[in-house]
């Protein structure tokens, strides 16, 4: 069955629209999407496949406005690295080469733009991909709020790699490469906003070695993976439900969570499976290739947490359900907005 479109209603934009939740969704595809149709965008997937002479290309952009520029773990400038390399990573796609694009407010300290170029060299360094073009651009004084970066990535997809959430099969298995909800909460430590004298810090890291792995370990009975960016792991398990209208039931006790995270979100009331990752994999893998998959993602230090939250399920279609810890069921839906604005 042909799953709806959802209509874009509003009459102008607001901060919910960029969440990655029910709000950026409408506005993507009840907008943007319908008015830029075409096969390689209706995909809707981390990075848009592109043939070239016989090549699979894979293209991928992203925006990063984070607030503030730096925070514990990293800042802008690696974020913007790393961000562009996941996308790539998640579409199966070897990243090969990097632009960026910087928009400057007027009055920005130039230490502070040092520092962050610096940082986005480091990144690619690590990751083993150049920055090899991009595009400056100055904006008055209060109209940037320091700095914000676009970067665009090109990835090579083997002939062989084939991923998509239409693959995604009733049995499945859902791994996640690490602990969840450290990006999020590290960015509102760095606000203030929370009282917590605690040590989190943004696990933002390149994820190309972990799908590498992935791919290498599993083949074909790797169907699908994600990085679970804005909205956490809830809102990437809502996708790909309701794209493949199947449903998926996550053992919530299952989930990998650092104690300073519960605390954080406890205090916040928000649930840390909505908190955004930047180094985190949500993969869906064939149930008797599983457990060699998490040894695989175990094997790396990114992965060193990786752990089997769930399993992908005929019904509910298009839903996804969390087992409590007390044995009965809670529907984890997709938020309208988000409570963590800004962390990327």
């Amino acid at each position: 069955m042909r799953r709806r479109r959802p209509r874009f209603t509003d009459t102008q934009i607001t901060m919910s629209h960029g969440s990655g939740g029910k709000a950026s969704r409408q506005l993507v595809e009840g907008l943007i999407v319908p008015l830029l149709d075409n096969p390689a965008l209706a995909c809707l997937g981390d990075a848009a496949r592109v043939q070239v002479e016989g090549a699979t290309l894979a293209l991928t952009t992203d925006s990063f406005v984070v607030h503030p520029l730096a925070f514990p773990g990293g800042s802008i400038g690696e974020l913007a690295v790393n961000g562009t390399v996941n996308d790539l990573a998640a579409a199966g796609a070897r990243p090969i080469s990097l632009a960026a694009a910087l928009i400057l407010e007027e009055g920005l300290d130039a230490e502070v733009l040092r520092g962050e170029l610096e940082a986005m060299a480091a990144a690619a360094q690590q990751a083993g991909v150049p920055v090899v073009t991009g595009d400056t651009k100055v904006v008055e004084r209060g109209k940037a709020d320091g700095l914000y970066i676009t970067t665009t990535g090109v990835g090579l997809v083997a002939s062989d790699v084939a991923l998509a959430p239409e693959l995604v099969q009733p049995g499945d298995k859902v791994l996640v490469s690490g602990t969840v909800g450290e990006h999020g909460m590290a960015i509102m430590l760095a606000r203030g906003q929370v009282d917590l004298d605690a040590d989190i810090r943004s696990d933002t890291a390149p994820l190309w070695p972990l799908a590498e792995a992935l791919l290498a370990t599993c083949g074909a009975d790797l169907h699908c993976m994600r990085d679970a960016t804005r909205g956490g792991v809830a809102t990437v398990l809502n996708e790909i439900v309701l794209t493949c209208q199947l449903g998926a039931v996550v053992i919530e006790d299952k989930v990998p969570l650092r104690p300073e995270v519960v605390g954080a979100c406890e205090l916040l009331g928000i649930d840390p499976l909505y908190v955004a990752n930047e180094g985190k994999l949500v993969a869906f893998v064939a149930p008797d290739r599983a457990d060699e998959a998490l040894e695989a993602l175990r094997a790396h230090p990114t992965g060193a947490a990786a752990a089997i939250i769930g399993e992908v399920a005929e019904e509910p279609a298009g839903r996804v359900l969390g087992r409590t810890g007390f044995g009965g069921h809670r529907m984890i839906d997709m938020l309208v907005g988000d409570p963590l604005p800004r962390i990327c």
